[in-house]
């Protein structure tokens, strides 16, 4: 960089090579020079999932911390407008004051990483597009980002969308940035569509299911009138002692009559309302002659706050794997582990959170082809402590690829933004 560019540089860069503006201007004049000398940056905000996807060799890190707070929220408009980097802690106990939510619930990848609670900022959450049990019937992430802002690779300041929920003018760019892991825009402000939150929730769990039964049980679940909102299946514990067995540590309540594995399931509203749907999913599933428990208001919420926080992979050495697959094929998947893997089944059958003990390359691929042969993807969220090494953390086919380089190209021509994160060819 010449004399007088950095003389131009709106932020000195410290012993570490991070760029950490103050403002969107800020941001957008860095992210110009990067893109004159051509540099590759590293775009990270709190780095709660900073760890997920490929190992980035950028020299440059563009740190978007200081981009944060709350800029408009307006509870009877059901939207909140934040600076990116906005704690999600701290949008959830504004909106908590006047009863509404973020419907599609955050993930907490803390205890995985640090074995503590660590939700990360808004920019992240729409970055990853990674959502919470309710995900099945509320909709992802990029269902709630109405708009945002943000610097593109050339740095160009842009926008898109607005603050009306009904908004459908022109090309929603945010859905494209959501997901994108930052490889397109580097995020300044995000608009979020909010909703009510209900009064009150109580789970039903279900005992002694046998593999055979979830598919099914879980299709009633789905299919049922009863307004399910979660609807996860937890196995037995694994013999392996390379797993920490912590099931009934993580999920002790008062109310849990039996051990086993269980399905659960959550029903939100009044307590008229959830004792009606309790009675019609009892007829639905035929519970009457099954071993059941009921989880109250208190006991229901910590139980789906420690599903959404994947405590049962706390502080983990082993591989975790994130599968999205049909609910239809969710038996074969089931068939296919053997004692090196441990998981949980959520989004009513859609979703598998894997954790994997000494898995090899050869496994790892094996285990990718049976999932796309399943009609389902993969995503590793983090590598295991031991030697392996795996470079493609995203599932993807070449079609999908060829959109993605097209996109890219559009947002970030000389790919300085998180180059490689996801594919290496972008």
């Amino acid at each position: 960089m010449s004399t007088e560019e950095k003389k131009n540089f709106p932020i000195s860069q410290d012993s570490k090579n991070i760029f950490k503006p103050k403002n969107e201007d800020e941001a957008s004049q860095i992210v110009k020079n990067l893109y004159k000398n051509k540099i590759p940056v590293e775009i990270i905000g709190l780095g709660s999932k900073k760890f997920i996807g490929n190992k980035l060799q950028c020299s440059k890190t563009l740190d978007l911390s200081n981009l944060s707070g709350i800029i408009d929220y307006f509870p009877e408009e059901l939207y909140i407008k934040v600076k990116a980097c906005t704690s999600i802690i701290e949008i959830e106990k504004k909106l908590n004051e006047h009863n509404q939510h973020l419907s599609f619930e955050t993930l907490d990848f803390g205890y995985i990483f640090l074995g503590k609670s660590n939700k990360g900022t808004a920019a992240g959450s729409v970055s990853c597009n990674f959502a919470g049990s309710r995900r099945f019937k509320a909709g992802s992430v990029r269902d709630y980002v109405l708009g945002f802002r943000g610097v593109n690779g050339k740095g160009d300041i842009i926008k898109s969308g607005g603050t009306v929920v009904k908004n459908v003018t022109g090309y929603d760019l945010s859905k494209l940035i959501t997901g994108s892991f930052g490889t397109l825009v580097a995020l300044t402000e995000i608009t979020f569509k909010v909703l009510p939150k209900k009064p009150f929730n109580r789970t039903i769990v279900i005992h002694e299911i046998t593999k055979k039964e979830i598919a099914n049980l879980f299709n009633k679940i789905s299919n049922s009138s009863s307004e399910v909102t979660g609807s996860m299946y937890l196995p037995l514990e694994s013999n392996n002692n390379k797993f920490k067995n912590n099931n009934e540590e993580i999920f002790k309540f008062n109310d849990l009559k039996y051990s086993g594995p269980y399905i659960a399931i959550r029903v939100d509203g009044s307590k008229k309302s959830i004792e009606e749907k309790i009675n019609n999913l009892s007829i639905e599933l035929d519970l009457i002659n099954k071993k059941t428990s009921i989880l109250d208001y208190y006991q229901s919420d910590l139980f789906w706050q420690k599903v959404n926080n994947l405590e049962l992979f706390s502080n983990t050495k082993n591989t975790i794997l994130r599968i999205v697959i049909p609910p239809s094929k969710i038996v074969n998947l089931l068939e296919y582990f053997d004692e090196h893997y441990r998981y949980f089944i959520d989004w009513c059958g859609s979703l598998v959170w894997l954790e994997a003990s000494e898995l090899t390359e050869e496994k790892f691929f094996s285990l990718k082809k049976f999932i796309v042969e399943l009609e389902g993807y993969l995503t590793v969220i983090k590598q295991s402590d031991e030697s392996l090494s795996i470079k493609e953390n995203f599932t993807v086919n070449e079609t999908l690829l060829n959109i993605s380089k097209k996109i890219k190209e559009s947002f970030d021509p000389k790919k300085i933004f998180n180059p490689g994160k996801m594919y290496k060819e972008i």
